[in-house]
C-alpha cells in the first residue's frame, strides 16, 4: 500500500473533543453491540472500524440484539504476571503475544479497551495494580498517541504498584502526505 493509505488511526483528533465518545473494536461480535450502543447513544459517537479486521477472521455474532456498554473494557484473558492494554486490530497481535508468553511462562492479563473515549482506567488501574508491569498496544503513531495517555494514567494512579516502567508498542511516528 502506498503511504497515504496507511494514515487509518485518527482516533487521537477525536478523543481530545468535549462530549464526543469513540469506539474501535476489535472483533465481530463487539461491533454488533458497540454499534447497536452507538446508536442509541444521546451523545455524538465515533465508530471506527479497523480495515485491517475485514476478513482477517470469522466469529459468530448472534442474531438477537444485544449490546456491549460504551465506556467498558473487556478482560479478554486473565493474568498475573504482565498487563497488555489495546484495542481494535492490534488486539489479534496482543492475543499472540499473550500465547507466545504463556509458553515462556508469562502469564498475560489482556485488556480490550473497546472504547478509547471514554477510558475504563478503573479496569486498567486495577490490573496493573495485580500484575505490576504494563505495555500498551496500538497501531497509531507513537508520539502523542493513546499509549502516552494510557501510560501517564497508570504511572500517576499505580505507581507504587509497578515492578517495570509502563512500555510502549505503536506505529511508526511517519508524517502522512
Amino acid at each position: 500500500k502506498a503511504l497515504e493509505h496507511h494514515m487509518e488511526s485518527a482516533e487521537a483528533y477525536f478523543i481530545h473533543t468535549p462530549g464526543l465518545k469513540v469506539v474501535m473494536p476489535s472483533n465481530p461480535y463487539d461491533a454488533k453491540g458497540l454499534l447497536a450502543a452507538a446508536i442509541r447513544d444521546p451523545d455524538p459517537v465515533v465508530f471506527f472500524e479497523p480495515l485491517k479486521l475485514y476478513r482477517a477472521f470469522k466469529e459468530e455474532v448472534p442474531e438477537e440484539d444485544y449490546i456491549i456498554p460504551i465506556g467498558e473494557a473487556k478482560i479478554v484473558s486473565e493474568g498475573n504476571d504482565l498487563t497488555l492494554i489495546s484495542y481494535g486490530a492490534m488486539m489479534t497481535a496482543c492475543n499472540e503475544a499473550a500465547k507466545k508468553a504463556a509458553e515462556e511462562g508469562v502469564n498475560c492479563e489482556v485488556i480490550d479497551l473497546r472504547t478509547v473515549s471514554p477510558i475504563d482506567f478503573d479496569k486498567i488501574i486495577a490490573s496493573v495494580k495485580k500484575t505490576g508491569r504494563a505495555i500498551v498496544v496500538h497501531e497509531a503513531p507513537r508520539c502523542c498517541g493513546l499509549g502516552a495517555e494510557i501510560a501517564a494514567t497508570i504511572s500517576e494512579q499505580a505507581l507504587l504498584n509497578l515492578q517495570a516502567p509502563v512500555m510502549r508498542v505503536t506505529g511508526y511516528d511517519v508524517i502522512p502526505p
